[in-house]
């Protein structure tokens, strides 16, 4: 490590609280701020208008994308880290934001110090990561890779039948820098962990060494509704036993292969849901995820033909669409490690892990060497207003960044 520089805290958590406020969750510490929403615009403004403060030179992409960059000493590729700073209708103050408010306190010790690395130095937000309200999620970063066409990611429908293009220029962020983005030199992502593990074995930093694949399906069953009383159960059709059905499928297929095999049935909807009357449709989500491809091939394979058969037998039809499907990732090793020995030396424990959740990092690694920094989450908790990471976890993850980024950017 070459440098002694080390972040403001209570200048990082006042950026954190300052930006929880838009879209803030009455009664909680939590935020609401789905993807384009007038609460997403009024953070990414605040966002942006720190970034010119800091003097960043920012660009603003077709999809929203927003980086901003501090000059080095030499032309080429700047060193980068980001995340997002939308959240899920029930969100946390730290998931995404932290990366993106870490960077920037990154760039303002540097600022203060009189530092100007020999690479330049960037910082990211990235347009919808939770796919919350738009499909698929990582969505931006997805784009800035060249991961999808921009027409095909404009058009894209959401929950309240809005696209992203209307709502882009709705709110004002639809830029003009083309896509794919600006190819870094390297990425890396600050993140809180968004599950138990360092907190269960008192670990301060996680060096993120892959990412599991990921598995999304909408499902739409249709049967026939009917009188609940006087029909028998032998002549029903009823699309909510094959959602109830696949539903506890999915729990135990997890359990039977075991592993990092996870999945969850995250949304059910039916149609006319009356408490008397049997459906006529029902429409439910499936989420699946290993870190291994095989495994999640298999899983997915299990599952449709699980579908398959029990709406068959129900005598119903159903329909399937894919909403994001993305495979594994692993990390560059040598990133991976660079975070790991930085934290030691930093005198932070530190173990290696998989993230569980999807992240924009991942899409980065596609086009350049990409890590993540995990910092831990009390209780495991996120996507939920006590979302919680300790001041001094915050600093130690920011700190880690700041010296891993140093040290990449000097080299």
């Amino acid at each position: 490590m070459s440098s002694n520089l080390r972040i403001d805290i209570d200048r990082l958590q006042a950026r954190l609280a300052e930006l929880a406020d838009i879209g803030g969750i009455a009664g909680t510490e939590g935020c609401a701020r789905l993807a384009f929403t007038d609460e997403d615009r009024m953070g990414r403004d605040l966002v942006i208008t720190w970034m010119r403060d800091l003097g960043l030179e920012v660009t603003i992409d077709v999809l929203g994308n927003a980086v901003g960059i501090m000059a080095g000493q030499v032309d080429g590729p700047p060193v980068m880290c980001g995340s997002h700073i939308d959240t899920v209708r029930t969100g946390g103050r730290y998931d995404g934001n932290l990366g993106v408010l870490a960077g920037l306190e990154i760039i303002e010790t540097l600022r203060a110090a009189g530092v100007t690395p020999k690479r330049a130095l960037a910082v990211a937000f990235f347009t919808n990561e939770e796919g919350a309200r738009f499909s698929p999620d990582m969505l931006g970063s997805l784009a800035y890779v060249g991961g999808i066409p921009v027409e095909e990611a404009l058009a894209i429908v959401g929950i309240d039948e809005t696209t992203v293009g209307d709502e882009l220029v709705r709110i004002g962020y639809d830029g003009s820098a083309p896509l794919p983005g600006l190819v870094p030199h390297t990425f890396f992502e600050l993140h809180v962990e968004q599950g138990p593990v360092l907190e269960n074995e008192a670990v301060t930093i996680g060096a993120v060494n892959s990412v599991q694949g990921i598995s999304w399906t909408d499902v739409s069953v249709v049967g026939q509704s009917n009188h609940a009383g006087t029909t028998p159960m032998t002549m029903r059709k009823d699309p909510g036993f094959v959602a109830a059905a696949c539903a506890t499928f999915v729990r135990h297929l997890c359990e039977e292969l075991g592993g990092t095999q996870v999945g969850t049935v995250g949304r059910v909807e039916f149609s006319p849901n009356l408490v008397n009357v049997v459906p006529a449709s029902a429409s439910f989500t499936v989420d699946l995820r290993n870190t291994d491809e095989a495994l999640l091939q298999h899983a997915e394979r299990r599952f449709h033909d699980f579908l398959n058969k029990t709406a068959a037998a129900e005598e119903c039809t159903y329909e399937t669409r894919t909403l994001a499907r993305f495979e594994p990732v692993e990390f560059d090793r040598e990133l991976v490690s660079l975070v790991a020995r930085t934290a030691s030396e930093l005198g932070y424990s530190v173990r290696t892990l998989p993230s569980g959740a999807g992240h924009d990092a991942q899409m980065l690694a596609r086009v350049c060497p990409t890590a993540m920094i995990f910092t831990p989450s009390h209780d495991g908790l996120s996507h939920n207003p006590a979302e919680y990471t300790a001041p001094e976890d915050l600093e130690a993850g920011a700190n880690v960044l700041l010296q891993a980024m140093l040290q990449v950017a000097q080299a």
